[in-house]
């Protein structure tokens, strides 16, 4: 076998070196890639543009969370606008009338007078049907013979709800005496008394600041 020049093998010797040096080298790079991840960092710090688009705004509610009574959220509550309130009654709406148990009356018999209340409007509305507001007066033409208020005890309020279309009437009745009545002489006996005989008188009522546009028309024996 020929022997080769010396220059043969230096070349030999500097290929089997760079070989070498570029083997270490991509080991290298292999073994720090591996050990600073440096695209990690990156990941963490920048999410993708897709899972920041479908991110919700308000915190996903946890499943879980409804085994836990404390976990529950509360029932909502109304608010003014889903739920109004009832306003008051109106003149236009509501009509009032006066309500006798009887058209007659024999003597020593006592008419029973009582209120009827009716919403002709659409809406409920509310009205304060206390005896504070009710008033009941018994006339023979101009002449005013009895007034409820003149001797009347302990008035009261009482706000009431009167449904859309309904009527209504007021549960206990007020007695008239057939006597006249006054303030100052709410605890005389002998006040003077109505004339029977077939007389004619026309009771008035009042309630909530609405009076009847009509009375109702009794007759005395």
């Amino acid at each position: 076998m020929p022997r080769h020049s010396a220059a043969v093998y230096r070349r030999r010797r500097l290929v089997t070196l760079v070989a070498a040096i570029l083997v270490v080298a991509v080991v290298g790079v292999a073994v720090w890639l591996l050990v600073a991840r440096p695209w990690a960092n990156a990941a963490e710090a920048t999410p993708s543009p897709s899972a920041s688009a479908s991110a919700p705004e308000s915190p996903t509610p946890d499943p879980t969370a409804g085994e836990s009574p404390a976990a529950e959220s509360p029932a909502p509550e109304s608010s003014a606008e889903e739920t109004p309130g009832i306003v008051a009654c109106e003149a236009r709406d509501v009509e009032v009338a006066a309500v006798t148990d009887a058209d007659a009356y024999d003597p020593g018999v006592m008419p029973q007078l009582s209120i009827s209340l009716t919403n002709r409007g659409s809406t409920d509305c509310a009205i304060d049907v206390g005896s504070t507001t009710q008033r009941l007066t018994v006339s023979s033409g101009s002449d005013v013979w009895w007034t409820s208020t003149d001797c009347q005890e302990n008035p009261s309020s009482m706000v009431a709800t009167l449904p859309a279309g309904a009527t209504v009437t007021s549960k206990v009745p007020v007695t008239w005496d057939r006597t006249r009545s006054s303030v100052e002489t709410c605890a005389d006996e002998n006040r003077p008394r109505a004339p029977g005989g077939g007389a004619s008188y026309h009771v008035a009522v009042e309630i909530g600041g609405f009076k009847g546009t009509t009375t109702k028309q009794i007759l005395l024996y």
